[in-house]
């Protein structure tokens, strides 16, 4: 798919993995939606950022608050774009939810917590694919990433629920692949650790000895950056044109279970 000039939206785009898949698709002379919920002047620093990345590119910005949970907010936020620009060429589903619960304490979850994390994870996904499709099969191309983690192969992560989740979302990435092809490409991606502000508030005092155990124990031993992963994302829209339904793992080699730790 040609970026320049193409309409792309990324969920969950304040901070992360959302925000420098933005950056990118915007230096490349896409036009991007930057979506958040809650947290406006972290997506406001992004709206600027890309503004200034697709300066001499034709790269523009918008910024839409919408809680991918409601699906009013999905349609408004497609409508957005449409209403600006008259078309949706990609989706990137990077908004995500969790709470950080022991998997050994199996009292640290409630029902509404599933509850939520799948109404962000899971049908937030489901939910905007469904408001941007008729736009992609109208124009005749389309690409979904969705993002999801690792844990969703390992059932490891901030929480049974969260993991339960990224399992749920890399099922349905193969579902909707099967049925919006030819025009719409669905994939995703599966981070392992990212180094992330999310990540070390969520972990805390523990994410010290977290990181430490992760770059001994995978193959590449260090985790990834926002910016890695936001280039898998971006190469899935612009440079892959015959994969649909992959899920790719982007990880340090986690995937292949940790290496034992050396005697």
């Amino acid at each position: 798919m040609e970026l320049k000039n193409s309409v792309c939206i990324v969920t969950g785009s304040a901070s992360g993995i959302g925000a420098a898949s933005a950056i990118l698709l915007a230096s490349k002379g896409a036009r991007v939606v930057v979506n958040y919920s809650k947290s406006e002047d972290a997506a406001r620093a992004t709206l600027k950022a890309c503004e200034a990345a697709g300066a001499g590119v034709g790269g523009e910005a918008l910024l839409v608050r919408a809680d991918v949970a409601e699906d009013a907010d999905c349609r408004r936020l497609a409508q957005a774009a449409l209403d600006k620009w008259g078309r949706i060429d990609a989706l990137v589903n990077n908004a995500g939810a969790t709470k950080f619960a022991n998997h050994a304490d199996l009292d640290a979850l409630i029902a509404e917590d599933f509850l939520r994390i799948y109404s962000v994870n899971v049908v937030g996904a489901y939910q905007m694919v469904r408001a941007c499709a008729p736009a992609m099969k109208k124009s005749g191309r389309g690409a979904v990433v969705n993002v999801s983690s690792i844990a969703g192969k390992n059932g490891m992560g901030s929480s049974i629920a969260y993991a339960a989740s990224k399992g749920a979302l890399n099922t349905m990435t193969l579902s909707l692949a099967r049925v919006l092809g030819p025009e719409i490409r669905v994939n995703a991606v599966s981070p392992g650790m990212v180094d992330t502000k999310w990540l070390r508030e969520g972990y805390g005092p523990r994410y010290a000895a977290i990181e430490a155990r992760y770059r001994q124990g995978t193959p590449l031993g260090r985790p990834g950056t926002p910016e890695e992963v936001a280039a898998v994302i971006v190469w899935l829209i612009e440079g892959a044109d015959l994969i649909t339904g992959d899920v790719v793992m982007v990880d340090s080699g986690m995937h292949m279970g940790l290496i034992p730790p050396k005697l």
